[in-house]
């Protein structure tokens, strides 16, 4: 299973951070893995408006180990805790 999803207003080093609240162990940087998934995060600056930007984070779920469910609730609870954040 695979999933992309992006946030605006959080960092890469947040998103980690919430990755690893949820089970995961940092590999590197950008990257973290539990147990049946990995999430693959990226960042670039998004233009809001004509003078505003925001870091636009964007990360990439997969899932081998996981039943659909679970994999569904991993992206939902990280979603919450992403939106969260970004406000």
């Amino acid at each position: 299973m695979h999933r992309e999803k992006s946030f605006r207003g959080i960092s890469v080093r947040l998103a980690r951070n919430y990755l690893e609240n949820l089970g995961g162990t940092a590999v590197d940087d950008e990257t973290v893995e539990g147990d049946g998934w990995r999430a693959d995060l990226s960042a670039e600056k998004v233009a809001v408006g004509p003078s505003l930007e925001l870091t636009e984070v964007t990360v990439a779920f997969d899932a081998d180990g996981l039943a659909e469910s679970e994999f569904e609730a991993l992206v939902a609870d990280f979603s919450r805790k992403a939106m969260r954040a970004g406000g």
